[in-house]
């Protein structure tokens, strides 16, 4: 493992490259970027050559709204690198965007996260992929690490903590104690699959087809996982799959919520599975100090009060779950020692 040199590169940056987001910090000024995980691209001839012509947000705003020579790519599936070629081409946008300021790209050194269950080959793909959108120096640091570090536990203590990082494709569970991972678990169900259960719902209940951006909006703006003192409701507009014409529908949460059951349950079964992994002494810590979720999913109204619950230990929502992966790669290029310590993979650009 190489030994860091602090202040050697122009610039430090800790990207959390999700499924579904895109998140950079930048040393000493914060998260600068949240962005979609999405490239749209023009198809220019029959041999294959691409025109990227949106990233982020502009990207996003297209999907399921593109002529036959337009697509929306997701570069990224389930946390690891689905399209090389794509996936460097975003970062190179995105550190791009992110040192900017200077007035000139230098060559950053760069943290990334990667989910703790991904194999050495994986590992090595998103190293090698970030080096080639231009990054002086790579290495990575697992994902319930860096999330654990963003929201504040002590893992450098003997005590246990015990992380739920649910993203937009891959759930993460992970016990931390003395800077490592002592138990990991991970189900390739998160955002997305709340999505694709919407989504089944509608088309099943009331014949109409939507599209993964409504079925977003749908989870967010009526979504929940206990009952509510009063149901909500919303109108949803989408196709009729029978007459192929335009129909509006009026859903209530009770529904959203029977649709999402199956993938909390297998998430809540996961954090479960984990807990009787986990060494007697540690299930003590965290029944005294509790689990905390971090992830965009952990915002779906009533979630920790349905995990506490069922599993009998206190669940606390980190206070920018969404930025708590970031955030931790920010702490940890504050401090060098922990850089050495906690990163997995190191490589340099030439080396």
């Amino acid at each position: 493992m190489f030994n860091f040199r602090p202040n050697l590169f122009n610039h430090e940056i800790g990207m959390d490259i999700g499924t579904v987001n895109t998140v950079i910090y930048v040393k000493s000024k914060g998260v600068v970027i949240n962005e979609p995980s999405v490239i749209a691209v023009r198809n220019l001839n029959r041999k294959g050559q691409k025109e990227i012509i949106a990233f982020g947000s502009d990207a996003k705003k297209m999907i399921g709204r593109t002529p036959m020579d337009i697509s929306t790519v997701r570069p990224l599936s389930h946390g690891v690198i689905a399209d090389f070629n794509m996936t460097q081409h975003m970062i190179r946008h995105y550190m791009t965007q992110a040192v900017s300021s200077s007035g000139f790209f230098s060559h950053p050194r760069v943290a990334v996260c990667v989910p703790a269950s991904v194999t050495e080959v994986e590992k090595r793909a998103v190293v090698e992929v970030t080096l080639a959108a231009g990054a002086k120096e790579a290495f990575v640091v697992e994902e319930p690490l860096a999330a654990a570090v963003g929201i504040g536990l002590p893992i450098d203590e003997a005590q246990g903590n015990m992380v739920v990082n649910m993203g937009g494709g891959t759930c993460e569970v992970a016990v931390l104690s003395l800077g490592g991972i002592v138990i990991n678990q991970s189900v390739r169900v998160a955002g997305e699959a709340l999505d694709e259960a919407i989504i089944s719902m509608l088309r099943q209940n009331y014949t109409i087809a939507i599209g993964e951006s409504t079925a977003e909006e749908i989870k967010i703006a009526i979504g929940s996982v206990i009952p509510m003192e009063q149901e909500l409701k919303m109108d949803v507009k989408g196709r009729d799959l029978v007459e192929g014409l335009p129909k509006v529908v009026s859903i209530s949460s009770v529904e959203v919520r029977e649709a999402i059951e199956p993938v909390i349950l297998r998430i809540e079964e996961t954090i479960r599975a984990t807990l009787e992994s986990t060494p007697p002494e540690l299930v003590r810590d965290i029944v005294d100090h509790g689990i905390v979720l971090s992830g965009g999913s952990a915002n779906l109204r009533g979630l920790n009060i349905r995990f506490a619950d069922a599993l009998n230990v206190p669940i606390h929502i980190a206070e920018q779950p969404l930025f708590s992966v970031a955030l931790g790669l920010g702490k940890i290029l504050e401090r060098p020692r922990d850089t050495n310590r906690l990163s997995i993979a190191v490589e340099k650009q030439g080396a």
